[in-house]
């Protein structure tokens, strides 16, 4: 056992002790996620709890337990802080289980996990500002998108980009800006999607992963379920869920565009965000060795050349990412041969 597991061991004990819990001495591990935290079981008698390590130099667990805290008190399907320490970088959670939503989604099923999916972001968005979010503001919807030159273009598929083609880039980034702080403003989990939502025992539909969120565009939340870098569904199926939504916001009294323009806010919204994540799972491979999220690239490349095709003013981009993107993505190692293309023909 290395020296911080043990640690986390002997600071669960005594936390279980405080609170006079029993718990069996030793923790399994769970998981890890893109991050550096860890996630470990630790049970007792009267059942089990979720340890976390994440380790203070490189995770600030400050906001996870703001958030977890207020979102929990407002009825929100988050786990209950059980004990912390932010100077160990240690949490003690409770234990949603291992039942996430992406392996339970099917035909006969989408309808009525989606339907659980959409109230419980209906619930976040109506949250009151407590803890105060920061705001998803022009700065960090750039940073995120400055991802995508460096780490997809640059470094993983070795494009030499000249000046016109950053300037391009800025074109559409403006663009996709402009596009989200037009948005009524609300808050944002930030990563609602089909990995971070859990199936409880008890029947609700439990959300993790909610320490960076945010106040900002009311389509994110939306396209991060909709256009889930992990499973996708038909188009036209997208269209009728956005438009369902749509109407459930209108009648909680949110000013939200008509049909078209709310689509269309969609649609941009979701090519922000897979500019970003086009960059952070290239990422996650070259830097920090995490290979299992090169076969979602495919996809998640799909939705951005695919909603990007619809509209006029992104015509020079699509014939861009033809020219320059496509061919060197086609051609990649890690791709060559796995008929990729499929995904955006």
């Amino acid at each position: 056992m290395g020296q911080r597991l043990k640690q986390l061991s002997e600071w669960v004990q005594q936390q279980a002790a405080a609170q006079e819990m029993e718990v069996d001495a030793g923790l399994q591990a769970v998981s890890g996620d893109a991050s550096f935290r860890r996630y470990f079981r630790a049970t007792g008698p009267e059942g089990s709890w979720i340890a976390v390590d994440a380790p203070p130099e490189h995770e600030d667990c400050e906001p996870f337990l703001a958030i977890a805290q207020a979102w929990h008190a407002q009825g929100i399907a988050v786990p209950r802080v059980i004990a912390s320490d932010l100077e160990l970088g240690f949490m003690l959670l409770e234990d949603f289980g291992d039942q996430l939503l992406l392996p339970q989604l099917s035909e006969a099923t989408v309808e009525q996990h989606y339907a659980a999916a959409f109230e419980a972001l209906r619930q976040i968005q109506r949250t009151t500002d407590q803890p105060a979010l920061p705001p998803y503001d022009r700065v960090m919807l750039a940073r995120e998108m400055a991802l995508f030159p460096e780490w997809f273009l640059t470094r993983l598929l070795g494009l030499e980009l000249q000046e016109e083609e950053y300037h391009l880039l800025g074109l559409v980034a403006k663009l996709l800006i402009e596009s989200a702080l037009a948005q009524p403003q609300v808050s944002v989990h930030r990563d609602y999607h089909s990995r971070n939502l859990m199936l409880i025992d008890d029947g609700r539909l439990g959300i993790i992963d909610f320490q960076d969120a945010v106040s900002g565009p009311v389509t994110y939340d939306l396209v991060s379920l909709l256009r889930d870098c992990y499973i996708d569904w038909p188009d036209e199926r997208v269209r009728f869920w956005v438009e369902a939504f749509r109407q459930r916001l209108k009648q909680d009294g949110l000013d939200v565009a008509e049909q078209g323009l709310f689509q269309q806010q969609f649609d941009l919204m979701g090519m922000q965000r897979h500019i970003k994540v086009l960059g952070i799972f290239a990422r996650l491979w070259l830097r920090d060795g995490k290979a299992g999220y090169l076969d979602d690239l495919p996809r998640t490349f799909a939705y951005l050349y695919r909603v990007a095709s619809r509209y006029e003013e992104l015509a020079p981009f699509v014939r861009w990412l033809d020219r320059r993107v496509v061919p060197a993505f086609v051609a990649h190692p890690q791709f060559a041969g796995k008929q990729i293309e499929r995904w955006w023909q």
